[in-house]
């Protein structure tokens, strides 16, 4: 009986693991973020679930695509330094002085009675089942 559970938990031991390492590798494919040489993709944003627009360095060029599950579009091109050195454009937000709370919202580490009252879990799970039911 111990063998049996023994030999029960190494094989789920080792189905796990083999699992883990799977999981890692599809994660994170091999050398897939790293820049090869000329080429890097140095910005992406997704647009739809299947488009997004990609700048891509190649060589000394900043190359903005559009791409969708069926084609590679051409966009346009950017100036590389704007993309390369992302931390530098941020200055202009060093002095800037962020205004306070609004003035109806809580006092600092005091908790909003109308938020744990029933009324307002009610409107919002009435609100979401309207805007999620399909007529």
């Amino acid at each position: 009986m111990f063998e049996l559970v023994l030999r029960i938990g190494f094989s789920l031991f080792v189905v796990l693991g083999l699992m883990w390492a799977l999981a890692r590798v599809v994660r994170r494919p091999l050398g897939a973020r790293r820049p090869h040489g000329e080429l890097a993709v140095l910005n992406r944003q997704q647009l739809t679930r299947n488009a997004e627009v990609i700048v891509v360095k190649v060589a000394d060029r900043a190359m903005i695509l559009g791409v969708t599950e069926a084609q590679v579009n051409s966009l346009g091109e950017a100036n590389l330094a704007d993309f390369e050195h992302p931390h530098e454009h941020r200055d202009h937000l060093e002095n800037v002085e962020l205004p306070g709370a609004h003035p109806a919202s809580p006092a600092p580490g005091r908790l909003d009675k109308s938020l744990l009252s029933p009324k307002t879990w009610t409107s919002t799970i009435d609100f979401l089942r309207d805007r999620t039911s399909r007529h």
